[in-house]
């Protein structure tokens, strides 16, 4: 078994000035990520409008499929071109870890 997780960081639109509005931004981007059958939440900059940390961890019997779903979803943000993608930060775990 091996698990994967991905902190993406994110920029969001300069006229997300409230929370109300960002969480506007923020529903739709898990949504899509929740298609990938993912585990995914929102888990940092949580105070900050204009920024939003998405988090997403996926487990499978391979590794090469945990990459390629964590690969799925960094891709689903450049599809996104309201979002700007300024970091993704991975980590793979095995059963040896």
């Amino acid at each position: 078994m091996f698990t994967g997780t991905a902190l993406f960081d994110l920029l969001l639109p300069g006229d997300s000035r409230s929370l109300k509005e960002k969480r506007g931004y923020v529903r739709p981007l898990i949504a899509a990520l929740r298609k990938f059958e993912v585990a995914v939440a929102e888990v940092g900059a949580l105070d900050l409008t204009g920024r939003a940390e998405i988090g997403v961890a996926v487990v499978a019997a391979e590794i090469s499929h945990v990459t390629e779903v964590l690969d799925r979803c960094e891709r689903q943000f450049g599809m996104m071109p309201e979002v700007q993608l300024l970091s993704v930060r991975r980590r793979l775990h095995g059963d040896e870890d």
